[in-house]
């Protein structure tokens, strides 16, 4: 594959897909307010202001307070941080597991390819937010346990599509000419295979990090994720479920932003699917 013109036509294709380039900026629109959330706002997401509890929005809290005088807005904000870091970063453990064990099961077949096959069907089986659930139970809460938790669950999809593309490749003759020529398995998957396998591992990433936001979410919300006082959305959520009759802006601002992200990066991989995947031009 030449991949100075592969690169350059998927590029070219995706700077063609309108709602992929859209839901790009808005990726990027809430990452600058993760990382410029202090100068965002000048509320202290955490400090409880009990005489302004739950006010309204308003112009000095355009998103209103909840129950303890927090800035809805600021810890809107700062929950993104939570949001997206758990996505970034327990995708990168997933791919590295997935792309490892995508790997040897293609090219070494056989007994390897057998076991992995079955851990990938026994993964794939069980539903994801119960085997979540259950681990955070084992590990406890917290924002490093999320991302150990969610990376060691969400392998499975990643390895199947790297085991697929790693076998179309291996029938290349270009990966026959470098074993004749005393090429090591190193070599050969370092070489040939992985930067062929990147374009769908980008893909697997980019398609995983709402799934991962949804269940970060979602084992907040149950509080088995990040704990009171941090931010999160899912907490957020949990927090407002008491006053949802009578401020329902609380539970709304978060909610939206969960709705918002996982919508932007699932059109995102969309894109970048249509976009590096051969057989789809």
């Amino acid at each position: 594959m030449e991949r100075k013109g592969y690169y350059s036509d998927a590029l070219r294709l995706f700077s063609k897909n309108i709602p992929a380039m859209i839901s790009f900026f808005i990726i990027l629109i809430f990452a600058a307010a993760a990382i410029f959330a202090p100068l965002l706002s000048s509320y202290d997401p955490n400090k409880q202001v009990l005489a302004q509890r739950l006010l309204h929005p308003s112009g000095a809290h355009i998103f209103g307070t909840d129950e303890f005088g927090r800035d809805i807005f600021t810890r809107c904000i700062y929950g993104c941080r939570i949001s997206l870091s758990v996505g970034l970063v327990s995708q990168a453990i997933s791919c590295v597991i997935g792309f490892t064990l995508g790997i040897c099961a293609s090219y070494f077949g056989k007994k390897v390819d057998d076991i992995i096959s079955f851990l990938i069907q026994a993964f794939s089986s069980f539903p994801f937010i119960l085997m979540a659930m259950a681990l955070m139970y084992a590990l406890g809460s917290g924002i490093v346990n999320l991302y150990i938790s969610l990376g060691l669950l969400s392998w499975a999809n990643t390895a199947k599509l790297i085991r697929g593309t790693a076998l179309q490749f291996l029938k290349k003759e270009y990966i026959d000419a470098c074993r004749i020529d005393g090429g090591s398995n190193f070599r050969i998957i370092t070489k040939h295979l992985l930067p062929n396998c990147i374009p769908m591992l980008i893909v697997a990433a980019t398609l995983g990090i709402p799934e991962a936001i949804l269940s970060e979410a979602s084992l907040s919300y149950l509080g088995l994720g990040v704990q009171n006082p941090t931010a999160s959305w899912g907490s957020m959520i949990a927090g407002a479920q008491t006053f949802i009759r009578t401020h329902t802006y609380y539970s709304l601002f978060p909610g939206i932003c969960i709705i918002i992200t996982v919508i932007a990066f699932n059109m995102l991989g969309d894109g970048l699917r249509d976009a590096l995947d051969p057989k789809l031009r």
